[in-house]
């Protein structure tokens, strides 16, 4: 698993975006207590759910993989010259 350039930063946007992704899509709504472990794993099983991202096989799904998966989520989202994509 290669990390990416600004891999934290994107798998923050990615859980803020995907936050708003959840919420628009009426299945749930995020407390502000709630960790970010529990915010991309959920964010992670809806991509998965509406075929936005591919599932990581069973014995792989663990906290940093899936915050991986994200970050490329988001990563594919950027337009050219974002400046996530520039660092």
């Amino acid at each position: 698993m290669k990390k990416l350039k600004n891999e934290a930063q994107l798998v923050k946007e990615a859980i803020r975006i995907g936050s708003i992704y959840v919420e628009k899509r009426g299945v749930c709504q995020f407390e502000p207590t709630d960790s970010s472990k529990k915010k991309s794993e959920y964010i992670y099983r809806l991509l998965v759910h509406d075929k936005q991202i591919q599932a990581l096989p069973k014995e792989q799904e663990n906290e940093p993989n899936i915050k991986h998966k994200l970050a490329i989520w988001l990563h594919k989202q950027l337009p050219e010259g974002h400046a996530l994509l520039n660092d």
